[in-house]
């Protein structure tokens, strides 16, 4: 009775655990951006050399992410998780005692190897703890944090730095991860594996493909240069293949090569990274057009946003129901469709227009952010045996990681393309915005024809009853 009693109390409280880990990494993802002028005022620096707070956090997820699987098996998912959160919340608080920028850029490594670890892992506790049919609820409160943290980051990052200093956004995460370790230390499970060899090879290998793609992607964004980028890119993907060739000789490499024998998960993964493509582009193109084209403050554009925050919780009510009604795969073909649609609808108001059009859009795309997030993350788990999961959930973070990378470099060279085209913009660049809008959506759109490849009865066992 005390056995059945303790794994309802931890049912009810793990979702709420691992929302609070990514609650804090997705506000701590996005809250610095609106803060770095202030913060580089503060530490003497030019805004631009800024950048490498945000790069060294990215490189350190990309790099330590993959170990998240062996590590949990290893020592446990509970001391890992409570490890997690000791080394985020040491490095928020050493990041808010920065006095330059090598402090604060050794800060946020500290704080990224303890991001890539505690939402891999409390994702994993998860999906070993629920049954298949009540995995997808379980998901569905837990992801929400996913989609409030980019859209309230801006907003309480401008708040913060206008009304109290940069500091703030760093110590903010301080109590939120003393709460994360006092519920981690009295209700995470500790789900050990007997099989704890570590492929150091292979870890090394898709560690250095992960960090070459990684500065690809962020000097994607910032040269003009396309020489190197194409250099890291073409190294990234030789990794890639040096890793493949690895994993079929190796009796066990740290990401099998039998995962993608598994349909659901190899869709499942291919869709996620297509779909983030356009997805992930719109939190940084609309604050950012709504700033530079249309002249307003970064509180403004925080609160443009913020309607998805709350149409993304509303819709966690309704996932299940559509998901049960439907299946997975016309739910994520014709939901992909739709988002695709909606991020083309942004591109309808013109300069002239009142910002007030862009509100139920953004409203309803929250709604089915919401949707898909939770669907694919459902679904691309869904059919991986239990020796499968610790490796599956590493390499599903590490494609979520990149795939949001992806996006927002992606974003910014349609962006630029755009604004380097006069006549196509006629001057404008508002009408940037507006084609990288539809170029972004159109993508999405195609994306959508990914999840074909699902059959009607994938997700079956996930169905509640």
């Amino acid at each position: 009775m005390q056995k059945i009693q303790t794994l309802e109390t931890t049912k009810k409280l793990l979702p709420l655990i691992l929302a609070t880990a990514i609650f804090m990494q997705m506000l701590d993802s996005t809250i610095l951006n609106t803060s770095l002028p202030s913060i580089a005022r503060d530490l003497n620096e030019s805004p631009l050399n800024m950048q490498n707070a945000i790069i060294s956090y990215v490189l350190t997820l990309a790099v330590f992410m993959p170990a998240s699987g062996f590590l949990a098996d290893r020592f446990g998912t509970r001391k890992i998780f409570i490890a997690s959160l000791i080394l985020f919340s040491l490095g928020s608080l050493f990041c808010a005692a920065s006095q330059n920028l090598t402090h604060l850029v050794i800060s946020r490594v500290i704080q990224g190897i303890g991001g890539s670890l505690m939402t891999p892992v409390g994702k994993l506790a998860l999906i070993r703890t629920f049954e298949k049919k009540e995995l997808v609820k379980a998901m569905n409160y837990a992801i929400i944090p996913a989609l409030i943290g980019p859209v309230l980051g801006p907003l309480v990052g401008g708040y913060m730095v206008d009304y109290l200093s940069w500091h703030w956004i760093f110590l903010i995460n301080i109590p939120i991860g003393i709460l994360g370790i006092v519920l981690g230390i009295k209700y995470m499970p500790d789900y050990k594996s007997k099989i704890v060899n570590f492929d150091m090879k292979g870890f090394m290998i898709f560690a250095g493909a992960s960090l070459l793609l990684s500065i690809a992607l962020e000097l994607f964004g910032n040269t003009k240069n396309i020489t190197p980028v194409l250099i890291f890119f073409i190294l990234g993907f030789l990794f890639l293949y040096y890793y493949y060739k690895h994993a079929r000789k190796d009796n066990n490499p740290i990401f099998p090569l039998n995962l993608f024998q598994v349909r659901t998960f190899r869709v499942g993964i291919i869709g996620n990274l297509a779909t983030r493509l356009g997805i992930s582009a719109v939190p940084l193109l609309l604050p950012l057009m709504i700033q530079v084209a249309f002249k307003q403050s970064a509180v403004t554009s925080g609160w443009m946003i913020a309607p998805m925050a709350l149409t993304a919780m509303f819709a966690k009510s309704y996932v299940i129901k559509i998901l049960n009604k439907f299946g997975y795969r016309k739910t994520l073909m014709v939901n992909t469709f739709i988002i695709g649609t909606l991020i083309c609808c942004l591109a309808i108001p013109d300069i002239n227009s009142s910002l007030l059009w862009f509100i139920p859009i953004i409203a309803v795309l929250g709604f089915f952010n919401s949707i898909q997030f939770t669907s694919m993350n459902a679904i691309s788990i869904a059919d991986l045996r239990n020796f499968q999961t610790s490796s599956g959930n590493s390499l599903v973070s590490v494609n979520q990681q990149l795939a949001v990378g992806f996006g927002i470099a992606f974003g910014l060279i349609v962006l630029k393309f755009f604004e380097n085209n006069q006549e196509l913009i006629h001057n404008e660049t508002h009408n940037a915005f507006r084609l990288t809008f539809l170029s972004v959506g159109m993508l999405t759109i195609l994306s959508g024809f990914i999840f074909r490849k699902f059959h009607v009865s994938d997700g079956e066992n996930l169905k509640s009853q």
